[in-house]
């Protein structure tokens, strides 16, 4: 439990690290961010893959374990989907313009900050999640690669926080907040795969699919945008090879 909530803390901290960096440097380039940014698309993708999704396959094994498996990644996108139409929030667009999705009546801040949460709690969740295998060391990979991938999502936000008028610390604490909803979604995720191991497969899977919806619903986007698509693509490929490489060796 306690490798568990220091993962959750991890986790959640390296939003907050991020933060700290986008006060430091407020001036990042869109080619910077979209191949940092990207590396941590491949980071995420590979540990979605590799992490939770062949896991999920392998637990039940069978036809059986690829029907829950599929069901499961499904599930997974389709929530999160949901969650993108129903609940009110703003999408960060190029420079710093907002999408707006059912966001009538509500301050943008509250709205970006929606949208933040929608982000990174099903990433708590799947950090969660891979501690019910019971291999520690393929949870932590995981919880690292979420990690990683929310340092350079804690930098890019400051900017259009701060160029909306939002005062730094306000700015800060709405980061901090964000972190700790990561940390609440890993320990969700841990205690729900804890008390019904039997759910521990389609969870695996769900949480993959989550992942994975965050990743071509939003970062490949996010990446692509701004003119530095075959940069970002490279980039996503290093990631995805460098995670795979740490679960081959270090396995």
């Amino acid at each position: 439990m306690q490798m568990v909530l220091l993962t959750a803390l991890g986790v959640g901290g390296a939003t907050v690290f991020g933060a700290i960096l986008g006060f430091i440097f407020k001036k990042i380039s869109h080619a910077f961010s979209d191949i940092v940014l990207s590396f941590a698309a491949g980071v995420m993708l590979s540990a979605a893959v590799f992490g939770l999704i062949v896991p999920a396959l392998e637990y039940e094994g069978g036809v059986r374990g690829l029907i829950i498996t599929i069901v499961g990644i499904f599930a997974g996108a389709i929530c999160l989907n949901l969650i993108d139409k129903l609940v009110p929030h703003l999408h960060k667009l190029a420079g710093n313009d907002f999408e707006k999705h059912n966001n009538h009546g509500l301050s943008k801040v509250l709205l970006f900050v929606t949208a933040i949460a929608i982000h990174n709690f099903p990433e708590g969740i799947a950090a969660g999640v891979g501690f019910g295998t019971g291999n520690n060391h393929q949870a932590i990979l995981i919880a690292a690669g979420i990690a990683l991938q929310n340092i350079p999502e804690g930098m890019v936000i400051i900017g259009p926080m701060l160029a909306t008028g939002v005062k730094p610390r306000r700015t800060f604490l709405i980061a901090l907040l964000t972190g700790l909803i990561e940390v609440v979604g890993t320990l969700i995720g841990y205690f729900a795969v804890t008390i019904a191991s039997a759910i521990l497969p389609f969870a695996l899977a769900f949480a993959g699919g989550t992942m994975l919806y965050v990743i071509s619903d939003e970062m490949i986007p996010e990446t692509h945008a701004h003119g530095s698509q075959r940069g970002a693509t490279y980039a996503l490929l290093v990631g995805f090879c460098v995670m795979m490489a740490f679960d081959v060796l270090l396995g």
